[in-house]
C-alpha cells in the first residue's frame, strides 16, 4: 500500500487557492518524485560496497520453545559460506533490544536479544544467522542448520493469559501482564449513578500488519573502528543512540543513514535484531555486510500494530448530553517490549473522548505478552484505536434514543466559540470547528437525500440494505512537548532541529532532522525556505536522513515532521534573515531598523532603488572584504523547536455503503472526507497522505487482519493470505477541507499524515452496522469480510436477530464478487 493512493480512485474537491505570491499554499508537484517514482535512486537495497557479503536469518519454526541443541556445523561448510553465529556465539555482546518507554515504575521489562538465546517465543524470531559470499549462499545454508526445540505451551488469547493459572511467555516473570496504566478524571461513580442511559460495548481491535512498500534492509561497513550503517528506517538518529547504548559502540564512530525509505508506517520506527547483528556481524569480520528480508519473512519479524480488546461504557442522559466513559483496555504486547510498544496504547488514552464534553473519564490499560510478534507503532498509533471506540459508541448511543448519529454529536461537540477548550483527557485543544467541517461533509455527501433512501429501502425489504456511517474525529498529533513525553516516563524529547546554509552563489541548503520517508518533506520543506527567504524554489536543496550531514534530530512519526521541523526550520531561516539585515545595511550603510525584508530583498523604507538583495549580501559575506564589526562572516544559522502543545487536526468523514444481506458483501458507494489540517504548505502532498490514510483505515474495516492459529502459528505470512487492498478494491474519494489555523506555531500547521487512518476505520464499520441495524445487530468484528456479515445477519455470532425483524435476503442481491473471506 503506498502513502499516496492512486488518481484514478479519487475526486478532489479544489479547496482555496493559495496566495497569489507564495510558496506556501501552492500545489506543487513533488520535486523528488522523479527520483523515486522511476526507483533511480538509492534505496538500502541498491547499495553495493566492494566485498560485501550477505546475511539470512533462519527464523523460529515455533512460536514457543527450548532450544535444546543447535548444530551449524553442516552451515559452515556450505560453498560460499563466511561465517554462521548463534545468539550463544554473540553472547553479551548482542546486548538487548532497547524499549524506550517503561510506562510504569512496575513495568516488566524481559531481555530481548537480537538472537534468540535458549528459548524462542514467537515465531519468526531469528536463532541464527548466516554471512555468505551471495544471498542465495545465505539463504540456501539455513537449511543445513540443524535445531532441536522441546516445544512450550504457546500463549496466544490475551483474556486466557491474564487468568489465574495461565501458562507463561516468560516463566522467571511470573506473570503475562507487563503493566496496568491508569488514568481518571471527573467522578466516575456521580457520572454513571441514576444516568438513565448506560450503553456497554466490547469491540476488538484486530491485528494488523504494517505492509510499506520496500521492505527492509540493512547495510554496514566497518573501517577500523568508523562504522556506517545504511537502513530503511524512519529514526536514523534515534537508531543510532540506541545501536551505540545496545552495542558498546561509541556512538560518534557511528553513522546512520537512511537512503531514500519507500514508506513506513511506523513499521520502521524501530530498532530492530537484524540492524545489531548486521553491525556486530561487519565490526567481526571486518567486510561490509548486507541483509534485505523478504515480504513473507517481514509478515512475521517486522513490528505488528493495533491487537486490542476494549471495554467501554457509557452514562447519558435522556437528552443524549454525555456524563462520563468508562474504558478497559487489554492490550497485545506479543512476546516482548520493543522501542515504544508498552506505550501506544496510553497515546489513545487522551483521545478515547474524542470532540466530546463530559464530566468523567476513566481510562485502564493492561500490557499483556503473548507469543506473537511485538506489537508497536502503527499509523496512528493508538489514536485509531481510541477514536474507533468513541466513534462506535456515539452510534450506539443514538440507536438507543432514537436520535440522528449527527444530532448526537451535536448536542455533545466543543462548539468553534469554546476553543482553547481543555478537555476531560487533560489536554488544550488550541483550535477547531467540526460545525463547519460537519456541515460541508454533509453538503457533499447529500446526506438527508441519503437517510430518505435509507428509509425507502428499509420499508420496500430490499435485500441490499444502505448503511451510513459518521466519524466526526480530532487527533493529537505534532509529538510532543518534551515535557509532556517525560511526565509519561518516555526516553526522549520532542523538540527537531534545523539548519539552513545560504552558499556563497545565494544558493541554499536546508538541513533538517526530520528523515522523510514518501511524505514529500524535500518539496514542503523547500517552499517553506523559499517564502522565508524570498529565494526562487529551485534554489533550495533539502537534505536529511544522514547522521553525517544532519547530526541532530528526533525523526519521522506521529504526524510531527511539518508541525514540529517544519516550525524549526521556519525559525532557523528568520534567523538567517536577522544575520543578513545587519550585513545589508552595512552594505547600504543604513540604519538596520530602516530596512524592510520582502521578495528576497532588504530595501530602505522610503528610499526607491536602495536595495541588496538575499544573493548579493551572500556573496559579500562569503567574500569577507567588507563586514560589519564583530560579524562572523557567516549566514547560516540554525534552530531546536520544542513544542507547546500538540496539534489537533479534525474533521468529518462520511461512508455509505451497500450491503448485501444474502451474501454478506459490502460495497462502499459514496465516502465524503472533511479535514481540517490547520494551514496548507501544499495541497497536492495533503491530498496524497489523506488518500493513503483513507485506504489504510478502509483496510483495516473491510481487508486486513493478522491472523494465529492456537499453537502460536503466524497463517497470514504471505500476500495471498493477507490482504492488501489495491485500488481496484477501493472506492471513488470526495475530498476537502476547512481551516483553522493551529495557534501554537507561526506556520499554523497540523498534521495529516495519520488523519485519514484515523478517521475512516469507523466511519466504515458504523456505515455496515448502520445498514444491519434493522436485523439487530450491532457490531460485526473487523474485518467485515462477506462470511462475517453474513454471520451477523443469521445470528451466529452475538444475538439472534429479533423477533419481527426482516428476514436477511430476501432475494436479488449484490453477489458475492470481490468479497473476500
Amino acid at each position: 500500500m503506498s502513502e499516496v493512493a492512486s488518481e484514478a480512485v479519487t475526486e478532489q474537491v479544489t479547496p482555496s487557492a493559495p496566495d497569489a505570491t507564495g510558496e506556501v499554499g501552492r500545489a506543487r508537484r513533488r520535486s523528488e518524485d522523479a527520483r523515486l517514482i522511476t526507483g533511480k535512486t538509492n534505496w538500502t537495497d541498491n547499495i553495493q560496497l566492494p566485498g560485501l557479503l550477505h546475511v539470512a536469518f533462519l527464523r523460529s519454526p515455533i512460536s514457543h520453545a527450548r532450544i535444546s541443541r543447535i548444530d551449524v556445523e553442516a552451515a559452515r561448510a556450505r560453498p560460499g559460506v563466511v561465517a554462521v553465529v548463534t545468539g550463544a556465539d554473540l553472547g553479551d555482546e548482542q546486548g538487548s533490544l532497547p524499549c524506550a518507554w517503561p510506562v510504569t515504575e512496575d513495568m516488566v521489562l524481559p531481555d530481548h536479544p537480537p538472537i534468540a538465546v535458549g528459548e524462542v517465543r514467537y515465531v519468526g524470531e531469528p536463532v541464527a544467522a548466516v554471512v555468505a559470499r551471495d544471498r542465495y549462499a545465505a539463504v540456501d545454508a539455513l537449511e543445513a542448520i540443524d535445531i532441536d526445540y522441546e516445544p512450550l505451551p504457546a500463549v496466544v488469547d490475551m483474556e486466557r493469559a491474564i487468568a489465574e493459572g495461565a501458562d507463561l511467555v516468560h516463566v522467571d516473570k511470573g506473570t503475562n501482564k507487563s503493566y496496568t496504566w491508569v488514568f481518571e478524571a471527573g467522578d466516575l461513580n456521580a457520572a454513571f449513578r441514576d444516568a438513565p442511559v448506560i450503553v456497554e460495548r466490547r469491540y476488538v481491535q484486530q491485528r494488523l500488519i504494517p505492509t510499506a512498500m520496500e521492505p527492509r534492509a540493512v547495510v554496514c561497513s566497518a573501517v577500523g573502528d568508523e562504522y556506517t550503517l545504511w537502513s530503511a528506517t524512519q529514526i536514523p538518529h534515534i537508531l543510532r543512540l540506541m545501536l551505540a547504548t545496545v552495542t558498546g559502540i561509541p556512538e560518534h564512530r557511528l553513522r546512520v543513514i537512511a537512503p531514500d525509505v519507500g514508506g513506513g508506517f511506523g513499521s520502521k520506527l524501530q530498532v530492530y535484531g537484524e540492524e545489531v547483528v548486521c553491525l556486530l556481524l561487519a565490526k567481526r569480520l571486518g567486510r561490509p555486510v548486507k541483509w534485505t528480508e523478504s515480504r513473507s519473512e517481514g509478515n512475521m519479524a517486522v513490528h505488528h500494530g493495533r491487537d486490542q480488546i476494549q471495554r467501554l461504557s457509557l452514562a447519558a442522559d435522556r437528552d443524549g448530553r454525555i456524563r462520563g466513559v468508562k474504558v478497559d483496555l487489554l492490550a497485545d504486547m506479543g512476546a516482548y517490549l520493543m522501542l515504544v510498544t508498552p506505550g501506544i496504547p496510553l497515546l489513545g488514552a487522551f483521545m478515547f473522548n474524542g470532540i466530546y464534553k463530559m464530566d468523567a473519564y476513566s481510562f485502564t490499560c493492561t500490557g499483556v505478552f503473548t507469543n506473537k510478534t511485538p506489537t508497536d507503532a502503527y499509523r496512528g498509533a493508538g489514536r485509531p484505536e481510541a477514536t474507533y471506540a468513541i466513534e462506535r459508541m456515539m452510534d450506539e448511543l443514538a440507536a438507543e434514543l432514537g436520535l440522528d448519529p449527527l444530532e448526537v454529536r451535536r448536542r455533545n461537540w466543543i462548539r468553534h466559540e469554546e476553543f482553547p477548550y481543555d478537555t476531560i483527557a487533560g489536554l488544550t485543544y488550541d483550535s477547531g470547528n467540526y460545525e463547519a467541517a460537519t456541515e460541508k461533509a454533509m453538503r457533499l455527501f447529500d446526506y438527508d437525500k441519503l437517510r430518505a433512501e435509507q428509509a425507502d429501502r428499509r420499508d420496500r425489504g430490499d435485500p441490499v440494505q444502505l448503511g451510513i456511517g459518521v466519524s466526526t474525529y480530532t487527533e493529537m498529533c505534532g509529538l510532543a512537548p518534551s515535557r509532556v513525553l517525560g511526565s509519561l516516563s518516555y526516553g526522549a524529547g520532542g523538540w527537531e532541529h534545523a539548519s539552513v546554509r545560504v552558499l556563497p552563489s545565494g544558493k541554499v541548503e536546508v538541513v533538517t532532522g526530520s528523515s522523510a520517508h514518501g511524505q514529500g518533506h524535500e518539496t514542503a520543506w523547500a517552499q517553506i525556505a523559499a517564502d522565508r527567504l524570498g529565494v526562487p524554489f529551485e534554489d533550495v536543496r533539502v537534505l536529511h536522513g544522514d547522521t553525517g550531514i544532519s547530526p541532530k534530530g528526533m525523526d519521522t512519526y506521529g504526524s510531527r515532521s511539518l508541525a514540529v521541523g517544519g516550525v524549526a526550520l521556519y525559525n532557523a531561516c528568520d534567523k538567517v534573515v536577522d544575520k543578513a539585515r545587519r550585513m545589508a545595511a552595512h552594505l547600504l550603510e543604513a540604519d538596520e531598523r530602516d530596512l524592510e525584508f520582502s521578495a528576497g530583498s532588504f530595501k530602505v523604507k522610503g528610499v526607491p532603488g536602495q536595495a541588496r538583495t538575499l544573493q548579493e549580501v551572500a556573496l559579500a559575506t562569503f567574500a569577507a572584504h567588507d563586514l560589519p564589526e564583530g560579524f562572523e562572516p557567516s549566514l547560516d544559522s540554525d534552530a531546536t523547536h520544542d513544542p507547546d502543545n500538540f496539534s489537533f487536526p479534525h474533521g468529518t468523514h462520511l461512508c455509505a455503503v451497500d450491503v448485501d444481506t444474502e451474501t454478506g458483501f459490502v460495497k462502499i458507494r459514496s465516502y465524503v472526507a472533511v479535514d481540517d489540517v490547520g494551514k496548507v504548505v501544499n495541497p497536492l502532498i495533503v491530498e496524497g497522505q489523506v488518500h493513503g490514510g483513507l485506504a489504510q483505515g478502509i483496510a483495516q474495516a473491510l481487508y486486513e487482519e493478522a491472523v494465529y492459529d492456537a499453537d502460536g502459528n503466524l497463517t497470514t505470512t504471505t500476500m495471498a493470505d493477507y490482504l492488501v487492498p489495491s485500488a481496484a478494491d477501493l472506492p471513488t474519494f470526495t475530498t476537502d477541507r476547512t481551516e483553522t489555523p493551529a495557534t501554537t506555531n507561526p506556520l499554523g500547521v497540523k498534521g495529516v499524515g495519520e488523519a485519514g487512518t484515523i478517521a475512516s476505520t469507523p466511519a466504515v464499520v458504523g456505515a455496515v452496522v448502520d445498514a444491519l441495524r434493522p436485523y439487530g445487530v450491532d457490531d460485526v468484528p473487523m474485518p467485515c469480510t462477506p462470511e462475517r456479515v453474513w454471520r451477523a445477519l443469521r445470528g451466529t455470532r452475538g444475538q439472534a436477530p429479533p423477533e419481527g425483524a426482516p428476514e436477511p435476503g430476501a432475494g436479488g442481491g449484490l453477489g458475492s464478487a470481490g468479497g473476500a473471506a
